[in-house]
């Protein structure tokens, strides 16, 4: 269960954020009404929120996910392979600090961002990708290990993190969708399949109980009811189109 969230919300440059997306520029306000309801869907999970002021220094930083991994034991900073998204670490560091009392990091060459990590219980999967390397996820498991939990790498080439094309509900329920529906790693799950047309739905949560996932995807919300979860729709249609998700809007914890 979680019982926290950091969360930061869009700054107005967040327009200049990275995207490998044609879907166009993001609309700041319609951006800010999202984040508010996405907010507000995490507080009627039960979650209380530790809201952090917007940064302007830094266009993707309403992204808090990428830059820490929090586990049970300790939090992680990462190093984002995305080279203007490295100091939104050393912003973050001082909270995490005050919220944990074993902070680890991961060092340079390494690369990680916590988009391309998917915690099942106390195991991690760790994608590599195009932000995230070899080294840095070795890294990773080193530590995870240190703290009695355990780690393993998987490689894909669809999309841009781990995540945004696979979503772990808890109770041995994993929403998957493209590549990864074959992985021979996810076998030993039950795999709800997103349909191709609506693979951004992938990138669901589940926070305690409920599955929070985003508007617009009808055929991916019904498979979920059917699982037997409570679903919230939040419309984030924004921030994908800077290529972010639900997931990454938020650290819980």
């Amino acid at each position: 269960m979680f019982t926290r969230a950091i969360v930061k919300p869009p700054c107005a440059a967040m327009i200049n954020g990275l995207t490998g997306s044609d879907l166009g520029s993001p609309n700041y306000d319609n951006a800010l009404r999202q984040h508010s309801e996405y907010v507000a869907a995490l507080k009627s999970c039960g979650l209380d929120i530790i809201s952090l002021p917007a940064d302007e220094n830094f266009p993707d930083s309403t992204f808090v996910e990428d830059v820490a991994l929090m586990t049970p034991d300790c939090a992680i900073l990462t190093r984002p392979g995305a080279e203007s998204r490295t100091d939104e670490v050393t912003s973050m560091a001082p909270v995490i600090e005050d919220l944990y009392e074993a902070v680890e990091s991961i060092k340079a060459p390494g690369e990680v961002e916590a988009g391309d990590i998917m915690m099942v219980g106390q195991h991690f999967y760790i994608g590599l990708s195009a932000r995230t390397n070899q080294n840095g996820a070795e890294q990773m498991i080193a530590i995870l290990e240190k703290y009695g939990m355990s780690g393993s790498i998987v490689s894909f080439e669809e999309v841009l993190h781990l995540k945004t094309g696979l979503g772990y509900l808890e109770d041995n329920n994993l929403l998957a969708s493209g590549e990864f529906l074959s992985k021979p790693e996810f076998q030993q799950y039950n795999i709800i399949e997103v349909p191709q047309d609506e693979s951004y739905a992938a990138n669901s949560i589940w926070v305690n109980g409920t599955v929070i996932t985003p508007a617009g995807y009808p055929k991916t919300k019904a498979l979920i009811e059917a699982a037997g979860y409570p679903v919230i729709c939040v419309d984030v249609s924004e921030f994908r189109k800077i290529d972010g998700g639900l997931s990454c809007l938020s650290l819980r914890f």
